[in-house]
């Protein structure tokens, strides 16, 4: 297939947004290499790490990289030794995660997202602000039934990513939650908390991110630096600042536990140990996720419908998708329509 071409966004030049990081470009349609499978591409998500790739704030591992890791497509080719999980015609995810070694201590230990040779979509290889993709066949994900493909594509990172903070945030049962920032990733980790009984707080900046946290359940939604109305057993922080983790553990009972959820975060104030760590509250990092996250979340995603809320763009406003979601823009999770 590599005689025709295809529409693409590259990162071309990484940096704000207002100096257009994004261009896009006529390019040849990937051959599936050995394992991989070719994906023509339905829908895919505008992720907050697609913008910290454009603008810079994670260091390019790939020049003029295409973006996107929330891929829902249809299998068109498959590569040698691909196996026999999808068949042409299957509809599938593409995610984040798509290599890790499978051998190192970590892999070994059920921990193949801190594997030191993992490998990512959209960042380390071309990813869905396209109209095809490849991935690794080990590594594309089979999609519950229920849902439309727009649905379906801010599960595979938002969905996912946001399930393992809850894991790392250690709620316990009918707990206190505070989720500090309200987007993509928040609005769907918030309906899965709910479900599992907990009792959710949001901290977020817009005005029409609270009123989302309301309709969708949250007790309280107030501005992002704000107390909630009682002390919090967990929190997650999902937006990108590091001023928010101070109040974020202040917050937090007794034993109270705060994961981090982004990839990236700005620098965090110095810590006063009374006020923030003493009463053994602990403070996580989220790394990824594991394949076995992945499917457990879209099994209970196949199990407890969730209301996934945002735009849609159609591909050849996806530099338009990323400024709307950097400006603050977006309630919800966006999503590119191919």
């Amino acid at each position: 297939m590599t005689d025709r071409t295809m529409r693409a966004w590259q990162v071309r030049r990484p940096g704000p947004m207002s100096t257009r990081p994004l261009v896009s470009a006529d390019v040849p349609i990937p051959e599936p290499g050995p394992g991989e499978l070719l994906v023509s591409v339905r829908v895919c998500g505008v992720c907050r790490t697609d913008l910290h790739v454009a603008e810079g704030d994670l260091p390019v591992h790939r020049p003029d990289v295409t973006p996107g890791h929330e891929v829902v497509g249809e299998v068109v080719a498959l590569g040698p030794d691909a196996g026999s999980r999808f068949a042409t015609g299957d509809r599938v995810g593409i995610a984040w995660l798509r290599h890790t070694c499978g051998t190192c201590v970590s892999c070994v230990r059920g921990q193949e997202n801190l594997c030191p040779q993992s490998r990512y979509t959209g960042w380390d290889a071309d990813g869905g602000y396209a109209e095809f993709a490849t991935v690794p066949a080990a590594f594309a994900l089979p999609l519950p039934a229920g849902y439309t493909d727009a649905q379906l594509a801010p599960l595979l990172c938002a969905g996912i990513i946001g399930y393992r903070a809850l894991l790392r945030a250690e709620v316990p049962p009918g707990g206190r939650l505070g989720i500090y920032g309200f987007g993509g990733s928040a609005h769907l980790t918030a309906q899965v908390a709910l479900a599992a009984g907990a009792e959710v707080h949001v901290m977020t900046r817009g005005e029409q991110a609270r009123e989302l946290a309301l309709s969708l359940g949250a007790a309280s939604a107030q501005e992002a630096s704000a107390a909630p109305p009682v002390p919090l057993d967990s929190a997650i922080l999902f937006a990108p600042v590091g001023e928010l983790v101070l109040p974020a553990l202040e917050a937090l009972d007794r034993g109270g536990t705060l994961a981090v959820a982004g990839i990236h975060l700005s620098d965090i104030p110095t810590l006063n140990s009374q006020r923030h760590l003493f009463q053994e509250r602990q403070l996580r990092s989220v790394t990824s996720n594991t394949r076995a996250d992945a499917l457990a979340f879209l099994e209970f995603a196949a199990d407890h419908p969730l209301e996934v809320t945002g735009p849609q763009y159609p591909l050849d406003r996806a530099d338009q998708a990323l400024a709307d979601l950097s400006g603050g823009r977006i309630a919800g999770a966006g999503v590119l329509m191919v």
